[in-house]
């Protein structure tokens, strides 16, 4: 973790170097004395780290070098800080300042320079284990390169029998509440079990109802729970995992725990292989040189699924060499022999065998919740504005971390929860082993802490703490001039926090306080000029103050769901800002600002990537158009001026880098500005589009659309020709939602060849459809299907119910006589309709 801490520090330092070459001009020397010196720790560390668990000495050298990294991040932090600050003064008490603050940071960075030699002098004088310096692979941010999709691992090996007997004990029994409880130790996959029961087309069609929630592993969870499921004698079952096979008696004293096994031999060289070979297929074959080198291997891991898959991920990312896997063996076994736990010896060797790029966004994710389901849009934002993402080349960072994202799921360090429209992972997961392998390397490296763990009698000294329970808080904890994230995820937080906050941790870069009880931001916010993340969102915060503009490094500006109606204009001064999300509109520009210094706007913030505000005159004329690095757009009207319309229109002419775009009135009464748009022609990235309000006039020219369009919403567009006639065909259309108002007409034709790759179809509050028909040979891939009739239909379309592939069907608000012949009707096509639908009122 030290390697990480060096190396991501050694970056900042170069970018301070090159923005700010004028003021640390006088520094310059024992600046880059600084960095040489960390240059070469550097390469000490990638085998020191890994040593360290086991070797005390190696350990406190260790930790010196990061401390003395952090005392370095923190003096030139505050340099900055202190320079900014005095930026109001008099030009001539400001050029004092000046030199007094550059003579105080090279007297600082000397200081460290000193530690730095008398560190790496002590490393040799009290027998610190030589170390060779580490081999530059992994030292350099690798190419983007292709990788196989994502695999859920859902069908474990040997969990099948497993199934089958807990589905009996869920379908079958006494009329009283049941708890069916799986048991068995960390790693061997009970919660794969559960949910591969839960998805059960049986258990999904025995019971009215069902819910999956996330609880904690301790014993007064359950006792919690069990208020909200009471025995209603009518055969209600709930299904719980837990490590202890006492909670599972205690739960229900009637019900024997089902007990998870280990994998046999057979079991865990077949899972190690699909891992490895053949991401999930069934005829996985290990070259002949490798077999016996893989079955050592297998055989460190017990019998364990979670080493095993995490294993198989440290593996396929080597070369399927003799000496590439004896290497990962010797490893595997000097980890073992330091320590009696066998799981934790293959998750601490997959952890150091990552390069030092991914430690730090792997040790990040420990940060939330235990069984927390994490949106990666949020993670991989918070990522970079903590400066864990380094460039590769022209990309942007957002894509860099995305793609490490996938190989710590590739590696089985992190697990997906859920998929968007276009595969990419939309939220994820840790595995509780993996959490806890997480929150001790963080707290032994002093990476974050959480605020519950932390001694009432010692400082803190963390830079990054994290607050999960809704107890009182001690603001005394709070004053760590080294702290740079504060992430709560408890609702109950005191204001007083958030203003002890700004009086006494002025360095702050992660600021994330989503969901928390708070109504007032204060002016004071303006002061932390390092904040590159700041989350408002569900807060009841309803105003920003116009100090926000002071937040010159601020990347994220997130408050969503808050009440804040009105924008202060200072925000067109935060040029790095990359992701603006509200639903507020932009204050007018005052008199003295366009005086002074000439007329802000949008067009300034030419770094967005996502945008999602109320309509104003700043999305109208040129300075939307200037955006061109824009991803994600969504803007909605309480009003739609022409003037407003046109410019608007000609503006997204020109963001070709948009990939989803969502234009929606307030309440579906205006008319949207959609015949004002130009043509989607060029817009080659655009996957995702929602208009919801009324259309004057609907496209009906192919051209007109996105031409990989994947994704297509439409509510209140009051459309009066059956739209499916163009719609069906998109060629790349794999998710269809017609919704609310969008098409006024009584009936609608899926003709014969038409969406050739739709995969859900979805029509909902279409009051006047009465027919749909849909013909041989179109929607062949449908495999969603949701139908809302309003009691109009008067017969389900039979090619719909003829096609192969269709794996859900969901009906409500029919008729009487549609439920009764969906329910009677004799034949092997409808036993199957019957399987897979569900009827709603």
């Amino acid at each position: 973790m030290a390697e990480s801490i060096v190396t991501f520090f050694l970056e900042k330092l170069t970018d301070l170097l090159s923005q700010e070459a004028f003021l640390l001009s006088r520094v310059e020397e024992q600046v880059k004395l600084l960095s040489n010196e960390l240059e070469w720790m550097r390469l000490f560390l990638k085998d020191a780290d890994a040593k360290r668990r086991y070797d005390p000495r190696i350990k406190l050298w260790v930790s010196q070098i990061r401390d003395v990294t952090y005392d370095a991040e923190d003096v030139i932090d505050r340099f900055m800080f202190e320079m900014n600050h005095q930026q109001q003064g008099s030009l001539k008490c400001l050029k004092f300042l000046k030199l007094r603050f550059v003579h105080k940071l090279e007297s600082r960075i000397r200081e460290i320079n000193i530690k730095i030699e008398k560190i790496m002098a002590n490393k040799s004088r009290y027998g610190v284990e030589t170390l060779p310096a580490a081999s530059s692979s992994n030292e350099v941010v690798p190419q983007k390169e292709k990788r196989v999709p994502i695999v859920e691992e859902v069908n474990v090996v040997g969990i099948r029998e497993g199934a089958k007997s807990v589905k009996q004990m869920l379908l079958n029994g006494e009329r009283r509440r049941a708890v069916v409880s799986i048991v068995g130790m960390g790693g061997l996959g009970k919660t794969t079990l559960a949910k591969k029961v839960y998805n059960d087309n049986d258990v999904q069609q025995y019971f009215d109802c069902h819910a999956w929630i996330y609880v904690s592993q301790e014993n007064e969870a359950w006792d919690r729970l069990s208020l909200y499921v009471p025995d209603s004698m009518n055969g209600s079952r709930v299904l719980i995992t837990s490590r202890n096979k006492e909670i599972g008696f205690h739960a229900d004293p009637q019900t024997i725990p089902h007990e998870l096994p280990f994998l046999t031999e057979e079991e865990s060289w077949d899972l190690f292989l699909k891992k490895i070979f053949l991401a999930g297929s069934a005829n996985a074959v290990c070259p002949r040189e490798l077999e016996e080198l893989g079955k050592k291997i297998v055989a460190n891991c017990g019998g364990l699924p979670l080493a095993i898959v995490v294993l198989g991920g440290l593996l396929s990312r080597k070369e399927k060499t003799p000496l590439a896997w004896q290497k990962v063996l010797d490893s595997l076994t000097w980890h073992l022999n330091q320590g009696p736990d066998s799981c934790l010896g293959v998750l601490a060797l997959s952890y150091n065998d990552m390069p030092y790029y991914l430690k730090s966004c792997f040790l990040y994710c420990g940060l939330f919740p235990e069984d927390s389901e994490i949106r990666t849009d949020k993670l991989i934002r918070l990522w970079v504005a903590e400066g864990f993402i380094q460039r590769r080349g022209k990309e942007i960072v957002e894509d860099v971390a995305e793609d490490h994202l996938q190989e710590l799921v590739h590696r089985s360090m992190i697990q997906v929860a859920d998929k968007s429209f276009d595969g990419r992972v939309m939220s994820c997961r840790m595995h509780d082993l993996l959490r806890d392998l997480a929150i001790s390397e963080a707290k032994d490296t002093k990476f974050f802490e959480g605020y519950e763990s932390i001694d009432s009698t010692s400082p803190v000294s963390v830079r990054r703490l994290t607050i999960h329970q809704g107890k009182k808080t001690n603001s005394e904890h709070l004053h760590s001039s080294r702290l740079r994230s504060f992430i709560c995820f408890s609702e109950c937080f005191q204001e007083n926090i958030l203003r002890s906050l700004y009086r006494g941790v002025k360095l702050l870069t992660v600021l994330d306080l989503e969901s928390m009880d708070i109504y007032t931001l204060p002016e004071g916010i303006g002061e932390l000029i390092h904040l590159k993340y700041l989350c408002l969102r569900r807060t009841r915060i309803e105003r920003l103050p116009s100090s926000i503009g002071h937040l010159i490094n601020l990347q994220t500006l997130d408050f969503r769901g808050t009440l804040i109606e009105i924008i202060p204009s200072t925000i067109w001064k935060l040029h790095h800002l990359r992701h603006l999300y509200g639903h507020g509109v932009v204050s007018r520009q005052s008199v003295i600002d366009n005086c002074m210094n000439g007329p802000l706007g949008v067009d300034h913030l030419t770094a967005l990537q996502s945008l999602s505000l109320r309509a104003g005159r700043w999305c109208s004329a040129e300075g939307l158009g200037k955006l061109t690095q824009l991803r994600e757009l969504k803007i909605r009207w309480t009003e739609i001026p022409q003037i407003m319309c046109k410019g608007f229109s000609e503006s997204v002419e020109k963001l070709t880098a948009l990939r989803s775009l969502y234009l929606y009135t307030t309440d579906g009464e205006e008319t949207l500005v959609m015949p004002q748009l130009m043509p989607f022609l060029h817009h080659t990235h655009l996957y995702h589009v929602r208009l919801g309000g009324k259309l004057e006039k609907f496209p009906n020219q192919i051209e007109f659309y996105p031409p990989n369009l994947i994704q297509l919403e439409l509510e209140y567009c009051n459309i009066k020709q059956d739209p499916m006639v163009t719609l069906e065909k998109l060629p790349n259309l794999r998710i269809l939602q017609l919704l609310y108002s969008s098409y006024m007409g009584k009936k609608m034709v899926c003709s014969s060849g038409g969406f050739q790759r739709l995969e859900t179809l979805k029509l909902k509050g279409l009051k006047e459809l009465r027919e749909l028909i849909v013909e041989e040979g179109a929607v062949p891939d449908l495999k969603v299907s949701i139908i809302a009739s309003y009691h109009k239909m008067a017969r389900l379309p039979r090619g719909l119910l003829q096609l192969e592939n269709l794996q859900y069907l969901e009906l409500f608000q029919l008729s009487h006589k549609l439920i009764e012949e969906v329910n009677q009707t004799e034949g092997e096509d409808w036993d199957k309709i019957r399987l897979i639908t569900s009827i709603l009122q």
